[in-house]
């Protein structure tokens, strides 16, 4: 019976309620030691087992329950918590897509696949593989001492948890308040402490003498697991008027019970603590090297400490474990992890023993911690194998295996968005590897990993010139091709960096010896180089053979970190060069290479240029759509900068719209060292608001470097001209039009060319130079800114007195910004119109586009649906289950007119 619980029942049960009307929701019970976490689940689980007898909900559905509990010791155990949940329903991995397959059978040890590609590969295939078990009927999921979980296991559950929608899956996980454990977007119940009426009804319930409950209650403080220790024992638990919290006290309690047992027995409950996971044939292996056995383990059953059952040794709770482990001296212990490290069988559980052993460097035990980060890594358990390389690296007698161990503990601790632990690591790494100067490989190595790690947590300077010192040393000489064979990487990776950090002197320099000391023909790295001189003219062209270079997007899966950031690259070039064709062609060919493969982690930066090239077509819904997928993939996989910077797409179609509060929100939410993009669109809505001093000042001191390339460069190099035009001061844009023109003779974008001719007729007021853009516009790109020559060359024509001219130039403006919702733009426009004078002008509500009426989701999937892939297919694209694109297709069917998927095929979505 549960004390003082009901409204925490009533909500589980309204969970458990939801998923058998085929409604997914996930709950996570946060609460101290000893609150009765584990009491309500199982509470719950009874309650689900009812569900078959029609007893809770007279509706008879049985109610399929999996479960996992966290077990301290195995906290670095790289998926043991997933194999303890999935292993009973491992024959239902058949029904996964092959990737997804393929990772569940590499962790579980039943398949070939050792290391996959992306380590939330394993979130998406527990998400499906739930949904596949939802088909039978609804499923409860229950999290046990979620704190204890191994990190990889904790990062799939939640994935999975937090795309939850319409599977009739209910997750429930129960986590300490004071463990570090969190759960972002998860709903959390904490537990309170109960009252005296419910302590004293659970007292009175055990037999207590109603006399003695109030000294019982004000030692316990309302926990239910001290109320009951504190009552068994309270001869021995004297009143404290200072007392420890009440963990520690009720731990205090367990160790004098503890105490009180044969020695023998306390010997076998200390093997079964070290091990940790119940595991009865190694307790009997390692309880024989020791010489007890399990008739030892009588006694602490009888007491009810411990439980033997099913094969599996369990503690009544934790806390006696902790008690257990924490009350022996360390010879005891170390004997205990020896002995268990001779009797295991599984290498990663040997190797957690050999560490418990070691005092000091372990040669022996590094190579197998070693080994086991090696097998963690495989099963993209970044967080887990980080923290085995980190161990191996303090226990090894070998100065180059250390350097090199942790530098890999601080490339996985990047990779699973641990910056601040990776930051520790590489700086260690880094010290040794100073050392190392005959071992160029080892150093580049640790520079490498250094300069990511600088480059995520911001200091992009300082990743450039990282760079660039450690290829200095490896090549001090500076002697035509004299240069290691790392160098060349080095210095590509330093010029990336000093471009993205605004770094000319970095870019030239790395620039110059590739060319003098590696003797490397590098399109990608002179192109940035000129362009850092302002040479457009000769930049982009190489950008352009480095972009002809590319890998094939639909080639083999690369988990290579050169191999992506090339790719990436090209993504950037493509909108570096102004061909947003081809740069959309890109983007959308690397989000169907994530989406087949299920790189997730990889897929918020191409979906994020997918957006840029959707919002420069004009298809503002599609935009939307990409940008809202790839914040929530941003938030679930916890890419905090990435998240940050999808701002600035937002912001750009705000400014559009004329949203001056957005916009603005968005500016206030980005870090300074981010906010180029954002800034970009401040200027544009000061344009559109005719508010020309802002819009002016804000671009007065231009933006070093890069950003000056940027996908919105040369649309910002035309506002800045407008606004000094606008203000009388054409003086102000003479830098701007150099730059604009340079960069539009440089490239082959008809609509780049438009737009530089329409900056020359500003600052000339002639109409040639119009004439020229809208015939260029004419071949298409960017609607926006045809729209924005049309506007201006009308204005022109009606004070040229050309009316009849203007009206026809204008109609077209104030058509394609009312497609737009460009409220500022449409407002200028019609009143241009009216001006010019047609009688009749009235702001027009656009015909209703029916995609208007979808979610950004809703439209990704009825987008899918309408090119012929099926429920699973599009499950498997969007990282989610079957069950919630077709939930989402039943949403948007009535709101476009249709009632199946053959109708998809005959509406324009746009």
């Amino acid at each position: 019976m549960l004390y003082g619980r009901s409204a925490e029942q009533e909500r589980l049960a309204r969970l458990l309620a939801e998923a058998c009307a085929g409604r997914s929701g996930a709950l996570l019970l946060r609460g101290e030691a000893g609150i009765g976490k584990t009491a309500l689940l199982d509470w719950l689980a009874g309650t689900a087992a009812a569900q078959v007898h029609g007893e809770t909900t007279g509706e008879g559905r049985e109610v399929r329950v999996l479960r996992v509990t966290g077990v301290e010791p195995e906290a670095d155990l790289a998926f043991g918590g997933l194999v303890q949940l999935l292993w009973p329903v491992q024959d239902r991995l058949n029904a996964l897509p092959a990737p997804q397959a393929a990772a569940l059978r590499a962790i579980l040890g039943t398949g070939r696949e050792q290391r996959g590609p992306d380590r939330f590969l394993t979130g998406l295939a527990v998400l499906t593989v739930l949904a596949e078990l939802a088909e039978d009927g609804p499923l409860l999921c229950l999290v046990d001492d979620a704190q204890w979980l191994d990190r990889a296991t904790a990062e799939a559950l939640l994935f999975a948890a937090r795309r939850l929608a319409a599977e009739g899956v209910a997750m429930v996980l129960a986590g300490r308040d004071d463990d570090g454990f969190t759960a972002p977007g998860i709903p959390e119940l904490p537990l309170p402490r109960l009252d005296f009426e419910n302590s004293s009804r659970l007292l009175a319930d055990r037999g207590r003498a109603p006399a003695l409950h109030s000294q019982i209650i004000t030692e316990s403080a309302g926990n239910p697991l001290a109320l009951i220790e504190f009552d068994a024992a309270r001869s021995d638990q004297p009143h404290q008027h200072a007392p420890l919290p009440v963990a520690d006290r009720v731990s205090s309690a367990f160790r004098a019970r503890i105490g009180g047992l044969p020695e023998r027995t306390r010997l076998m409950m200390l093997i079964a603590a070290a091990e940790g996971r119940g595991d009865l044939p190694l307790l009997l292996r390692a309880s024989e090297l020791l010489g007890v056995d399990l008739g030892d383990l009588a006694e602490a059953e009888r007491t009810g400490l411990m439980y033997v059952m099913d094969g599996a040794v369990t503690f009544r709770h934790p806390l006696i474990a902790s008690a257990t482990y924490q009350d022996a001296v360390l010879a005891r212990r170390i004997a205990v992890h020896r002995a268990l490290a001779e009797a295991a069988t599984d290498p990663d559980c040997r190797a957690r023993h050999l560490l418990a052993v070691a005092t000091g460097p372990d040669q022996e035990a590094a190579l197998e911690l070693a080994a086991a980060a090696g097998r963690a890594r495989g099963r993209t358990a970044y967080a887990a194998a980080s923290g085995l390389f980190g161990q191996a690296a303090r226990l090894t007698t070998d100065p180059r295996q250390r350097a090199s161990w942790l530098a890999e503990a601080a490339a996985l601790a990047l990779a699973a968005g641990h910056a601040a632990q990776a930051d520790r690591l590489a700086e260690e790494a880094v010290e040794l590897a100073d050392g190392l100067a005959d071992d160029p490989a080892a150093g580049a190595r640790v520079a490498s990993v250094r300069a990511a790690v600088a480059f995520e947590l911001g200091d992009r300077n300082e990743a450039a010139h990282g760079l660039l010192a450690r290829a200095g040393n490896a090549a001090p000489n500076s002697a035509p091709n004299s240069a290691p064979p790392e160098s060349s990487g080095l210095l590509r990776t330093a010029a990336a960096y000093g471009w993205l950090a605004g770094d000319a002197d970095a870019v030239r320099t790395a620039a110059a010896r590739l060319a003098t000391a590696v003797g490397a023909d590098d399109p990608l790295v002179e192109g940035l180089e000129r362009l850092c001189e302002d040479d457009a003219e000769h930049g982009l062209p190489l950008l352009t053979h480095f972009l002809e270079g590319r890998p094939d997007p639909s080639g083999p899966r690369d988990a290579d970190e050169a191999a992506q950031a090339v790719r990436m690259l090209a993504l950037t070039c493509g909108l570096l060069l102004g061909d947003d064709e081809a740069a959309h062609a890109l983007a959308s060919a690397e989000v169907r290479r994530c989406r087949s493969q299920a790189l997730i982690g990889q897929l918020p930066y191409a979906l994020d240029v997918l957006a840029q090239t959707h919002l420069l077509a004009g298809h503002h819904r599609d935009a939307e759509a990409a940008v809202t997928e790839a914040e929530e993939i941003a938030r679930d996989t916890g890419m905090r900068r990435r998240l940050v910077r999808l701002g600035a797409v937002r912001a750009r179609m705000a400014a559009i719209e004329g949203d001056a509060r957005r916009v603005r929100e968005l500016a206030a939410a980005t870090p300074p060292a981010l906010r180029t993009g954002v800034d970009c669109a401040l200027v544009l809505l000061d344009l559109g608001l005719g508010d020309f001093g802002s819009a002016l000042s804000r671009l007065d001191a231009p933006p070093p470097g890069p950003d000056r390339y940027t996908w919105l460069s040369l649309s910002t190099a035309a506002d800045q001209i407008e606004a000094a035009v606008r203000l009388g001061q054409p003086e102000r844009a003479e830098e701007a039009l150099r730059h604009c023109e340079s960069w539009a003779r440089a490239t082959t974008a008809p609509w780049a060319q438009a737009v530089a001719l329409r900056c020359r007729a500003l600052i000339d007021d002639r109409p040639e130079p119009y004439a020229q853009a809208l015939h260029l516009h004419e071949k298409g790109g960017r609607p926006f800114e045809r729209a924005r020559t049309e506007l201006l060359y009308g204005e022109w024509l009606r004070r040229a007195r050309r009316p009849n001219e203007a009206r026809d130039v204008l109609r077209s403006a104030l058509a394609t910004f009312e497609r737009l919702r460009a409220e500022p733009w449409v407002g200028r426009a019609a009143a241009e119109l009216r001006a010019a004078g047609e009688r009749r002008v009235a702001a027009r509500v656009p015909a209703e586009n029916p995609i208007d009426r979808l979610t950004p989701q809703e439209l990704q999937v009825v987008r899918l649906a309408r090119g012929g892939s099926s429920s699973r297919e599009i499950a498997a694209q969007l990282f989610l289950s079957r069950r919630t694109v077709e939930h989402h297709l039943y949403k948007a069917y009535p709101k476009l007119g249709v009632g199946s998927r053959r109708e998809l095929a005959r509406l324009d979505l746009g």
